[in-house]
C-alpha cells in the first residue's frame, strides 16, 4: 500500500479529502502537511522519523501560507530522493500562469478544486483508480 501526502493549509478542504477518501474506500496511508515548509521536514525525515516508506503521491495545493505549492515543486525536483513522487495539484487557481509553472515541474495533473462534493467524490475516485493502475518502482 502506497502512502499520500497532503499539502494543503484549509481544514475545511482537508476534512474534504479524507471524507472522499472514507466514501472512496481508500484505506492507503494519508499525512498531512499544512504548508511546503513542514512538508519538506516531513519527506525528509524531521517530523516522523519511523515512517520509512515515502509516499508515492502528493496532492498539493498551491496557495499555503510561509511556502506554497509552486516553490515546494521546485524543491522535491532538486532533491534526487524526492523527485520521482508523482504529485497533482488540487486548487482554487485557474491562472494559466500556475498551470504552465506547475506543469514545467512535471506534475502528474492540474485539478481545479470543484464547489460540490459530488464533483470533489468523483475527481478523489478517479485518483485512486490512477494511483491503483499505476506500478511504482519497489
Amino acid at each position: 500500500m502506497i502512502n499520500i501526502l497532503l499539502v494543503e493549509d484549509d481544514e475545511v478542504d482537508i476534512m474534504n479529502v479524507k471524507r472522499a477518501f472514507k466514501k472512496n474506500n481508500i484505506t492507503n496511508p494519508l499525512y498531512i502537511c499544512h504548508n511546503g515548509i513542514e512538508a519538506l521536514d516531513f519527506l525528509n525525515g524531521k517530523r516522523d522519523p519511523s515512517i520509512v516508506d515515502l509516499p508515492k503521491i502528493i496532492l498539493l495545493d498551491l496557495n499555503m501560507p510561509k511556502m506554497g505549492g509552486i516553490e515546494f515543486l521546485g524543491e522535491i525536483r532538486k532533491d534526487d530522493r524526492l523527485k520521482h513522487i508523482s504529485v497533482f495539484v488540487m486548487t482554487t487557481s485557474n491562472e494559466d500562469k500556475d498551470k504552465i509553472n506547475a506543469y514545467n515541474l512535471n506534475v502528474a495533473g492540474y485539478i481545479i478544486k470543484p464547489l460540490s462534493m459530488d464533483k470533489f467524490m468523483l475527481v478523489v475516485s478517479t485518483l485512486n483508480s490512477y494511483w491503483t493502475l499505476c506500478e511504482y518502482p519497489g
